[in-house]
């Protein structure tokens, strides 16, 4: 299903608690969307000179990250081959010899564009809508990658049960995702199970891997929910961190690259570099946090 609940153009023009005169501001539809669906989109935000210069900035991370490999703990769980360096976890294509990179967490401190990235009032101004806060702050940040038929798929998971063990207030870190490429179902487009997120974190798998329990048991989402994320280059996919998401492999000739930007109420530490990285301008007339948008508890 294209652009189920883009909410993009008319949309966010519709009045709501969230909405306001600031540019990029929430609409009613958005907020509807998330509270009920988990999820919205908002197509081709960035334009095409924004999307190649982050491109570029992506790849020069990832080229960087492939050579420093051999300088870090290069490890296996469940045959899945990761490499932790000083200030980033690596995680390899799934295959034996796996050479190819797809995913680098955390990435915002490896590039001025990226830090550019986390201030940017298209992903910080509705952020602080969806958590219901003045000021938000950056909790992690990763790069996936799905090269042409090569990149393997994702398994349906949340992020939530991620991040229980580290944080207090799992239900306040929703993700923005950044389309490098147009998303299709042909290359592995992001997907989501509509309204999953409704009943917080769910049950893993009890598969006797180490990395079972972190995927959600399938018992506990309704599959015919699935919606198919493809989306333009330059999207903005806002998601919930208890919903079910995952993709497929990427099966065609053409890329499919995005960014995941997790935010958080400010003032807090990041997951992974354990420091704080508060996000965009102040609001000059801060007040009293609203409220969150309806975020299920744990």
């Amino acid at each position: 299903m294209a652009f189920a609940n883009d909410t993009s153009r008319d949309a966010r023009a519709q009045s709501g608690p969230f909405s306001g005169a600031q540019p990029h501001a929430l609409s009613g539809a958005e907020e509807a969307a998330y509270r009920t669906d988990g999820f919205f989109i908002r197509a081709a935000v960035f334009s095409e000179a924004e999307i190649e210069a982050l491109g570029l900035a992506v790849e020069a991370v990832v080229a960087r990250a492939s050579a420093a490999g051999g300088s870090g703990e290069d490890y296996r769980i469940d045959g899945n081959r990761y490499v932790e360096l000083p200030d980033q976890t690596v995680q390899y294509e799934h295959n034996e010899a796996a050479q190819t990179i797809r995913v680098v967490e955390p990435f915002h401190h490896l590039h001025p564009a990226f830090e550019a990235l986390v201030d940017d009032p298209r992903l910080v101004v509705p952020m602080r809508g969806v958590i219901g806060c003045d000021e938000v702050a950056l909790w992690t940040d990763k790069i996936n990658l799905k090269r042409p038929r090569e990149g393997s798929a994702f398994q349906w998971h949340q992020d939530s049960p991620y991040w229980t063990h580290a944080c207090a207030h799992v239900d306040l870190l929703p993700n923005v995702m950044v389309t490098l490429d147009t998303a299709s179902e042909a290359n592995g487009c992001f997907r989501v199970i509509r309204g999953s997120h409704l009943r917080g974190c769910l049950p893993g798998r009890d598969d006797g891997t180490r990395l079972g329990p972190l995927f959600t048991d399938p018992r506990y989402f309704d599959l015919s929910q699935q919606v198919l994320a493809e989306a333009p280059v330059g999207s903005l996919i806002f998601f919930s961190p208890h919903t079910v998401h995952g993709s497929q492999p990427n099966r065609s000739s053409a890329p499919r690259r995005a960014m995941v930007l997790t935010y958080q109420p400010a003032g807090h530490e990041m997951f992974k570099l354990r420091r704080v990285r508060n996000a965009g301008a102040p609001q000059p007339t801060a007040g009293a946090a609203a409220r969150a948008i309806a975020l299920p508890p744990t």
